[in-house]
């Protein structure tokens, strides 16, 4: 079978919505996963251990189990218990709870690697928990970090495919219903790697543009530090 750049032209509208709903998706669920993630990540560090404990069980849990799993629980399974979720919304969530668990340990590693010390002077300087975070912690924390979030936010986005399960008209969605339709392939599978390695290129240039604000950041952060608290 020869390409046909006619055919191609005659399915890009389609294939352009479907990259709109999963770039969307992606960036949707990513933000969910970054907040929820702090959450698990605050709760974790918790000396409760009525907080910790059962925490750590949901995120083993989460981590242990299939995204895909999670995904036909949301929409097809809690329908059932009474609540009925869109099937964008309950990709969303899946993907945001999901990667949430991984983001919480970006979040605790890039914590714990702040010195203890810099706890300690900031309380012996008397600032608030509020200061503490805000002008100490983060600023040492969210750089190392960085790395470690775009990778997930990347694989994230190769992993949106698996919302075609629970009908959301993503990309490869889109491409499937084209191919089936037309008894064509190869132009709108080739399409959807072409439009996956166009935007995974774009967002690691956006990943290192990132990187350099967070770099500019940290030193400030860091001059900021010296006044705050003097040697």
């Amino acid at each position: 079978m020869e390409w046909d750049w006619d055919f191609v032209w005659q399915i890009m509208p389609q294939l352009l919505d479907g990259a709109r709903i999963t770039v969307l998706a992606t960036l949707l669920g990513f933000a969910f996963a970054a907040v929820f993630g702090l959450v698990l990540a605050m709760l974790r560090r918790s000396s409760n251990r009525v907080l910790s404990w059962p925490t750590a069980a949901f995120a083993e849990f989460v981590r242990g189990t299939p995204l895909l799993v999670q995904l036909y629980f949301l929409f097809y399974i809690l329908p059932d218990l009474g609540l009925t979720l869109s099937p964008l919304t309950a990709g969303v969530i899946g993907l945001g709870i999901h990667y949430g668990t991984y983001t919480a340990e970006v979040y605790r590693a890039g914590i714990d690697n702040v010195a203890r010390g810099q706890w300690e002077a900031a309380k012996a300087c008397n600032l608030t928990a509020a200061q503490t975070w805000r002008h100490i912690v983060l600023p040492q924390a969210i750089k190392p970090m960085v790395p470690a979030l775009a990778n997930y936010f990347i694989a994230m986005f190769k992993e949106t495919p698996l919302l075609s399960a629970i009908t959301v008209l993503e990309l490869m969605n889109q491409a499937r219903s084209i191919a089936n339709y037309n008894y064509r392939y190869i132009e709108p599978i080739t399409m959807v790697g072409a439009f996956f390695l166009a935007i995974s290129l774009v967002s690691v240039v956006a990943i290192r543009l990132m990187q350099r604000h967070w770099g500019r950041l940290s030193r400030l952060g860091s001059a900021r530090r010296e006044t705050v608290m003097p040697s």
